[in-house]
């Protein structure tokens, strides 16, 4: 059985619990949680993004010595992924990256709905590195802050499905990903809501798709190249206490 750890990359506690993940755990896939403890309350911003990533790389670098077979970071920012690769030798994956790469294989184009119209800049570019630039059709954003898209769940749906239905109408939509992990289990009641309106299209939920991804790249016997990813070079990291200066060259 994979063993899958979802690591949240923000200090707020109770942003993820154990309940949430026990709808996406099955057979053949066991799920666990951690957090780091030093960074920002939520991510928003690329300063926010960079506090974030030294604590989760060495939380990704923990899982691999706790024995997990996967990673997957839960931000939508995708905080470490390409240092934690370095670190690392078990499949370490983004939901963003992730994510992207499955809407543009299910549709021709993809919106990115997230938080804040500040975060566009963050996704385009997230777009370009990932090879994603032209079958980006837009990011547009509800306007709620991560840590109140909860306090009022029906009127996040309702936003979500009428930005979508706005992307698909003005910008050539063919696919919906969501710029956010705190929207986790919004997309059946988005796509519902959208089905309604005469349109068919995948909404995709980034954390349960990623995890599950996560288990069945275990399953195949499958990680990052280490041409991509070469093992960093040993030396001293100091004030960072868990961070090896000596790296072993393979699993």
């Amino acid at each position: 059985m994979a063993h899958v750890r979802l690591i949240t990359p923000i200090t707020t506690s109770g942003f993820r619990s154990e309940e949430e993940l026990s709808s996406i755990a099955g057979s053949g896939l066991r799920l666990s949680l951690t957090q780091i403890e030093q960074g920002p309350a939520s991510i928003e911003s690329a300063y926010e993004t960079a506090f974030s990533e030294p604590a989760t790389i060495l939380r990704i670098i923990e899982a691999e010595r706790d024995g997990v077979d996967a990673v997957v970071i839960d931000c939508m920012a995708d905080p470490g992924l390409a240092g934690a690769r370095e670190a690392v030798s078990i499949p370490v994956l983004g939901p963003s990256q992730t994510s992207m790469h499955l809407a543009s294989m299910l549709g021709h184009s993809f919106s990115v709905l997230t938080v804040l119209p500040r975060l566009r800049a963050q996704f385009e570019t997230l777009a370009a590195v990932y090879g994603l630039k032209g079958k980006l059709a837009s990011v547009r954003a509800v306007d709620i802050p991560v840590l109140e898209l909860e306090d009022d769940i029906g009127a996040t749906q309702a936003k979500l499905v009428s930005v979508a239905e706005a992307a698909i109408h003005e910008d050539g939509a063919h696919a919906i990903v969501f710029g956010c992990t705190g929207l986790m289990g919004c997309a059946a009641a988005v796509r519902t809501g959208l089905l309604e309106r005469g349109i068919d299209i995948p909404v995709i939920d980034p954390i349960p798709t990623t995890l599950r991804l996560a288990g069945a790249l275990v399953d195949s016997g499958l990680a990052h190249s280490k041409l991509t990813s070469p093992t960093p070079p040993d030396k001293a990291m100091p004030g960072y206490a868990g961070a090896p200066s000596r790296f072993s060259s393979g699993p």
